[in-house]
């Protein structure tokens, strides 16, 4: 008599091993794929950052060749003595040169460059007095100017960054964070010389420097030095 094989065949779904393994995996491919946004936000923020970086110092850049290709050749009077408005050394400088009426009042400034110390970094901040007698013996909110020399001026780097004072006439401005380098030279013909040559500081001299030269770098950018021709000698 010939028996029946009976074959017992398993239903469609899934153990439970399996379903255990299943989701591990998933939850693998969800880490992993997290784990790649955040590293892929990271990054979009780092090139962010640098790309705010380098527009700044493009900005200030032009900045610098657009207003020192305006300087002139001024002077006032300081204790009843004829004073140049032109000086400067390796971080600084000063230097008289038109602004518009978008500071507030326009006309001739006295301007000065500075890097001054920002917490753990350092700023190129511009200071401003409107070249008029009034305003450069200070008022209200807002020192009186003195020539920047080799002995050094009063410090305005106590005064807060982005300030207006006067209606305009005075005022401080940040025109770059985070500033690496900012280092000037001046090729003109000192005194008691008779060839032109560079030097890393221009005081008391009779006349200015013939040109400028300007390295200005940040952490995520080295810009190519600026080189600006200055105005001729006094008559």
């Amino acid at each position: 008599m010939m028996r029946a094989t009976v074959t017992e065949k398993r239903g469609g779904g899934f153990t439970l091993v399996e379903l255990l393994i299943a989701l591990a995996m998933i939850s693998l491919i969800a880490l992993l794929l997290f784990s790649g946004l955040r590293l892929g936000l990271r990054a979009w923020e780092s090139v962010d950052a640098a790309t705010e970086q380098i527009g700044e110092l493009r900005l200030a850049h032009g900045f610098l060749a657009r207003i020192l290709s305006q300087a002139r050749v001024a002077s006032t009077l300081v204790e009843a003595e004829t004073v140049a408005i032109f000086g400067g050394d390796a971080e600084s400088l000063e230097f008289a040169a038109p602004l518009s009426e978008q500071v507030g009042v326009s006309g001739l400034y006295v301007l000065r460059l500075t890097l001054e110390d920002r917490g753990n970094s350092r700023a190129l901040v511009l200071t401003r007095w409107l070249l008029h007698p009034e305003v450069l013996e200070g008022g209200d909110g807002f020192p009186p100017w003195e020539p920047l020399d080799k002995d050094g001026a009063r410090s305005v780097a106590d005064l807060p960054v982005d300030l207006d004072a006067a209606d305009g006439a005075f005022g401080r401005t940040l025109l770059l964070d985070r500033v690496d380098a900012f280092e000037i030279l001046y090729l003109g013909l000192a005194e008691g010389e008779t060839e032109p040559d560079w030097h890393e500081d221009w005081f008391e001299q009779a006349n200015p420097p013939t040109q400028l030269r300007i390295r200005l770098t940040t952490a995520a950018r080295t810009w190519p030095d600026l080189v600006i021709a200055l105005p001729g000698r006094r008559s």
